[in-house]
């Protein structure tokens, strides 16, 4: 009898022990699929916009906007560039959540306002966004071939509900708005709005 309880813990460890690999193994199938999920959503984006690129040069010859493929509910508008950091992306028509999973979209404003509203995700599009400066030039290439620079002048940090356009905005200006803080692996009610005014 005093030998059954030393057996049975030790036929216990070694039960235990055996086990130990196929955790080890179930957990790093977890991670795997958990990191193919989250490097999808990156890889997607890149795909798109390079067929989105393909559209908007369609686009620019037909002169009207073109879906990157059939089913899509969104077409190119104009392409953004930041020379300074060698970016650029295709803007699209529309702000629902299928439009930005793919580019930037340009939210609906007044145009009395002057103001262009540009909103993409921080982890895609607009990654670029913590990289800006004061003084960096954003261009923005319409479908019709209508070119705008614009230089960046202000940065603000505030709340998605207290994110207004003014009536007006005292010349041009292109707003490019994205999630906040950059490095956020959840949803936060905070944005991040660069705010760059048209020059030339």
């Amino acid at each position: 009898m005093s030998l059954a309880i030393p057996l049975a813990g030790r036929r216990g460890s070694g039960a235990r022990r055996s086990l130990v690999p196929h955790l080890f193994a179930a957990l790093a199938l977890i991670g795997a699929v958990q990191a193919a999920g989250a490097a999808w959503i990156p890889a997607k984006a890149m795909l798109a916009q390079v067929l989105l690129e393909r559209a908007f040069d369609a686009s620019r010859a037909s002169g009207r906007p073109e879906k990157p493929w059939p089913w899509a509910d969104m077409a190119p508008l104009a392409r953004i560039a930041v020379p300074r950091l060698g970016e650029r992306a295709i803007v699209l028509s529309g702000a629902s959540g299928e439009a930005m999973a793919f580019g930037p979209t340009r939210l609906a404003t007044d145009p009395a306002s002057g103001i262009t509203v540009l909103a993409a995700h921080r982890d895609t599009h607009f990654a670029f966004i913590r990289r800006l400066r004061l003084g960096d030039l954003v261009t923005r290439e319409t479908i019709d071939g209508h070119r705008t620079t614009y230089r960046v002048e202000g940065f603000a940090t505030l709340r998605w509900d207290r994110f207004a356009v003014p009536r007006s905005g005292h010349g041009e200006w292109l707003a490019l708005t994205t999630c906040y803080p950059f490095d956020g692996g959840t949803r936060s009610p905070l944005r991040r709005i660069v705010w760059a005014r048209r020059v030339g």
